[in-house]
């Protein structure tokens, strides 16, 4: 038996995981098409000189998928409460961790199993497994023989959960260091919009010592990976040391290191603005109230859960018609320290029109954000030479991966080019370990935005693992 050391992040406390088996389809190919664009739909045959493989279908929203050290690809199943093993050859599937018995996932909801992550020296320093579950970090072992995790040791307890905004992306750093992202936990805005956001507010130290996190919502954070317990050299942030790495943040499904060390978070924007950060230790990036850059464009901060006189609880909520008891903060009036973003997307005047009467009740759809959903750096010695030092990007509501080219040492954005457009919600991003094979996981179900750039509800490649090769 091998034991390799993973993590993984569920909600509230538990993966399932089933034996079914996976479909290969013959691959299809589509002209080149895309470009530097944020803007929504360009057809659903926009391959740009790749073809597209369905490699497995019939999971249950998969959320994170990795190169595991079997060569298989290894997938969390977020509705599904799963950890499953993919034979990349063949579609074949197989459990690898399987938690039924204890409830993880709200019908509707954000939460279940979500990130995971396989440590770095898995290969060379073969040890313990670790699960970091979305209320609690336990370690497992994997047993190579039966391709399955067992013996869990709890290491640390009581992180923050809830039904929105999780973002739960998970990486091993150079450091050996273990980061992970915690959501606002959707605070201010639909069922929590009486909820204080906490995204800016930093813990104290009489929460360290009592062990409550409720103030890690927002955050990204670090940890030591054999124990759970805080890094020495993590940030002193208002005199406190905690898991704290960064904060500011809204809902950051992308979190990713560069071969050199630099640290990339994709954050989702609310109507505007998704963002993409280098993370710099104990940065500040802006959340509630600055979306994308301190401009005043098109965001304001409306504190709904501050309402006054009349309370937040008789108010009903809407992200286009603010009542006057809500307070409302121009970006520009917040002082507080600021990091910005290396590239938005959606980024629009305040004289944009976010009513589109062709949307109906899915108006957000057509809202110029992107949902971007993950963040998957491209080696410069990967095999399909435009990709290298990029970054790729799925997103959700656009239905596209994007490359995002760096520059600057890998510091900024330099260019997007929208990749393989399609009626899907593109979830996560694997690559095989010579980067020739690209493989991307879709959501079950979902909203998302047409060629034409309207909503849809009916997905191309529902639950699947896809496969882009170069032609």
């Amino acid at each position: 038996m091998r034991r390799i050391r993973i993590a993984l992040a569920a909600m509230p406390a538990a993966l399932v995981l089933g034996i079914t088996q996976g479909a290969v389809f013959p691959a299809v190919a589509g002209g080149p098409t895309g470009g530097d664009t944020t803007g929504s739909g360009t057809g659903t045959g926009s391959l740009n000189g790749f073809t597209k493989q369905v490699v497995a279908t019939g999971l249950a929203d998969p959320y994170e998928i990795v190169w595991g050290p079997d060569d298989f690809l290894w997938a969390t199943e977020k509705s599904g409460r799963k950890v499953t093993r993919v034979d990349p050859r063949t579609g074949a599937k197989s459990t690898a961790l399987d938690l039924t018995d204890k409830a993880v996932h709200t019908e509707g909801g954000q939460d279940g199993v979500l990130g995971l992550a396989l440590h770095p020296d898995l290969l060379k320093n073969p040890s313990d497994a670790e699960v970091d579950q979305r209320l609690r970090i336990d370690r497992y072992t994997y047993d190579s023989g039966t391709g399955t995790l067992g013996e869990p040791k709890n290491l640390i307890s009581g992180l923050a959960s809830g039904s929105d905004h999780q973002s739960a992306r998970m990486r091993f750093g150079p450091d050996g260091k273990l980061y992970y992202t915690i959501g606002d936990q959707g605070a201010n805005q639909l069922q929590h919009y009486c909820e204080p956001n906490r995204a800016q507010r930093l813990p104290t130290e009489e929460e360290i010592k009592a062990k409550d996190w409720i103030a890690y919502r927002g955050k990204t954070l670090r940890l030591n990976p054999d124990d759970g317990s805080i890094p020495d050299d993590n940030p002193m942030l208002n005199g406190v040391r905690s898991h704290v790495w960064a904060y500011g943040f809204r809902n950051s499904q992308g979190l990713e290191f560069g071969t050199d060390g630099t640290l990339y978070n994709a954050d989702q924007g609310p109507k505007t603005d998704d963002e993409v950060n280098v993370l710099t230790k104990g940065g500040n990036y802006g959340w509630p109230y600055v979306a994308g850059y301190r401009d005043d464009k098109a965001y304001a901060f409306h504190n709904w859960a501050a309402s006054a006189p009349t309370p937040c609880a008789d108010l009903t909520f809407s992200d286009l018609d603010v009542p006057e008891s809500v307070p409302t903060q121009k970006e520009t009036d917040w002082k507080g320290e600021f990091t910005e973003p290396v590239r938005t997307f959606g980024t629009v005047g305040s004289d944009h029109n976010f009513a589109d009467p062709r949307c109906g009740e899915l108006v957000y759809i057509c809202w110029p954000s992107l949902a971007n959903s993950s963040l998957t750096y491209y080696p410069e010695t990967g095999g399909i030479a435009e990709f290298r030092d990029s970054l790729l990007m799925t997103t959700l509501k656009d239905g596209a991966v994007y490359r995002l080219k760096l520059g600057d040492g890998n510091k900024t954005v330099v260019g997007a080019t929208r990749m393989w457009k399609a009626q899907n919600r593109y979830r996560d991003i694997a690559l095989s370990p010579d980067g020739e094979s690209v493989y991307v996981a879709t959501d079950s179900a979902g909203n998302v935005r047409d060629a034409d750039g309207a909503p849809a509800t009916e997905l191309e490649n529902p639950g699947s693992i896809l496969l882009f090769s170069k032609q």
